[in-house]
């Protein structure tokens, strides 16, 4: 199979779903496909040059949660 960067969105769910135990409900479904989204647009994210250092980040979420 080739890398699942270049499965298509469909290919990626069937994978998914053949991947789940038979009792998963349509939670876990949810679930892996909305992990599958995320990933999918992290990844755009850092093709893109979208990122935010570390450091960055920390200070942000400490003014965040002071808030």
């Amino acid at each position: 199979m080739y890398p699942e960067s270049m499965q298509t969105v469909k290919e990626q769910v069937l994978h998914v779903l053949h991947r789940l135990p038979d009792d998963a409900d349509f939670r876990d479904v949810s679930e892996e496909i909305a992990l599958l989204a995320a990933v999918a647009e992290a990844e755009d994210d850092i093709r893109e040059g979208r990122l935010v250092e570390n450091q960055e980040m920390k200070a942000r979420l400490d003014e965040w949660l002071d808030a």
